[in-house]
């Protein structure tokens, strides 16, 4: 995932023909190398590429960067340049994503002055596809500001699919509530997506949370005592509990690598060991930064990985609860991580129907805009919904709780797409959410990965 604010590390190739000026295309490519830079991109090149008869340029680029890894390489037109010194380069990398960006002219005394870039790129843009390159066509408008964002979605979109290849999901148990949604096909996710899915067994948490011993516990206990309002008193040996399950759970993510990890909840967690997961969850998402969301739900484990490793974010899952005209209600009935809470974690003991007391967060949500996915799919084929809105507050409960009902935390977030279309694309019942627009940097992921989005 990104770390220290670097968001792709890339590899950035400029080009010029020959004859063209080359202190021009020198000073061309320069600038936007370092526009890149300014992006958080961190960047490995080499000097600007003609095509000199003996290729001796490309020579030395290819060689350059052979000796880099890189999340993307970028192809930087300043001028025009002859196909073959550009594909010379790109076939070494053909299974990178790829950016193709033309430069423009400039308006000196009136007068327009270009080295003709878009006769490169004009030149080039079909031969990608036709290549099979996976990669995005950009270009300068004379007067106009680069288009960065446009670059800067993309390299999240490439970096995230290196990363996920190295992720796992640890899974207690398997298909809660015997739902359907949450299922997985292993091979495909894998094939596609990268990630392993690998399961442990509730017995075996259970044991480790029995020899966890007093003096590990009470730390955290005091910490959730200092960070967390508790609107009634929670008993001690509840929470001392809850740590000893939590640290058993991180014990094997910690073990064996898990970035996300699902329980068996109503089936599992509440009913043989009768006790509510919602503890655990916070404390998984808070303390170990991990993904966590509850009944199996392996789809919407990944769709977490992939929200998180693209924006940074925590990716908090939200449940429907109710479809208005211009909205949708979501809320959860358990956990939120502490990331997406306005002020202070808030939480209180509660009982839902024939379900045992738990620990319940009815922490108060931010707000603002946000964008909504779920990955799914049917066999091996993948799809991604995507939508953006914004998310406000509104007053409901759930009824089945005890009385006074807790009020959930939850958005009623307005929709930037009609609510019925949104209706007749959904995929489950848990979508995940990040906050800001990131529709463009998840349609350029599911592009790399040959994910539909719909």
């Amino acid at each position: 995932m990104k770390k220290d604010n670097i968001i792709a590390r890339a590899a950035f190739v400029g080009f010029g023909e020959v004859n063209s000026p080359q202190q021009l295309i020198k000073e061309k490519c320069f600038t936007a190398l370092e526009e890149v830079r300014s992006l958080g991109i961190e960047v490995v090149t080499t000097d600007h590429v003609t095509d000199d008869p003996k290729g001796v340029d490309v020579k030395r680029a290819i060689a350059d960067l052979k000796k880099e890894d890189f999340d993307l390489l970028i192809i930087c037109l300043a001028g025009w340049i002859p196909s073959h010194a550009v594909i010379s380069i790109t076939g070494e990398f053909k299974s990178t994503p790829m950016i193709l960006w033309g430069l423009a002219g400039d308006i000196e005394n009136g007068r327009m002055v270009t080295a003709a870039p878009q006769a490169g790129t004009t030149a080039l843009r079909k031969v990608f596809g036709d290549l099979g390159y996976k990669f995005k066509y950009v270009y300068n408008i004379i007067g106009k500001p680069s288009p960065l964002e446009k670059i800067k979605d993309f390299a999240a979109a490439a970096a995230a699919i290196r990363s996920l290849n190295r992720t796992k999901v640890g899974m207690m148990g398997y298909r809660d509530m015997k739902l359907y949604n949450t299922l997985y096909e292993g091979l495909s996710l894998k094939s596609v997506i990268g990630t392993e899915i690998e399961f442990f067994e509730m017995l075996e948490m259970y044991q480790l949370s029995e020899k966890t011993e007093e003096k590990d516990i009470l730390p955290l206990l005091d910490k959730v005592k200092s960070e967390w309002d508790f609107e009634k008193p929670a008993d001690d040996n509840f929470l001392k509990k809850g740590i000893s399950y939590y640290l058993a759970i991180a014990k094997i993510a910690a073990e064996n690598g898990y970035d996300a990890v699902s329980l068996k909840d109503v089936d599992g967690m509440k009913k043989i060991l009768e006790f509510p997961p919602a503890m655990i969850f916070m404390l998984l998402s808070d303390e170990m930064k991990l993904c966590a969301i509850p009944e199996n739900d392996a789809m919407g484990a990944v769709t977490q990985l992939i929200v998180k490793h693209i924006t940074g974010q925590c990716a908090a899952y939200l449940e429907f609860y109710e479809f208005f005209e211009k909205s949708v209600l979501l809320g959860v009935p358990d956990f939120i991580p502490s990331e997406v809470v306005n002020g202070r974690v808030k939480v209180t003991p509660a009982a839902f129907g024939n379900i045992s007391g738990g620990l319940l967060n009815i922490s108060t949500m931010k707000t603002g805009n946000l964008t909504l996915a779920r990955l799914s799919n049917t066999g091996s084929q993948y799809t991604m919904h995507i939508c953006t809105g914004e998310g406000r507050l509104r007053s409901w409960e759930e009824a089945g709780w005890d009385y006074p009902a807790p009020q959930l935390p939850s958005l009623e977030i307005f929709l930037d797409s009609p609510v019925e279309d949104f209706a007749q694309k959904i995929s489950g019942q848990h979508y995940i959410i990040a906050y800001g627009n990131h529709f463009q940097t998840l349609r350029d992921f599911c592009y790399l990965k040959g994910i539909e989005v719909i």
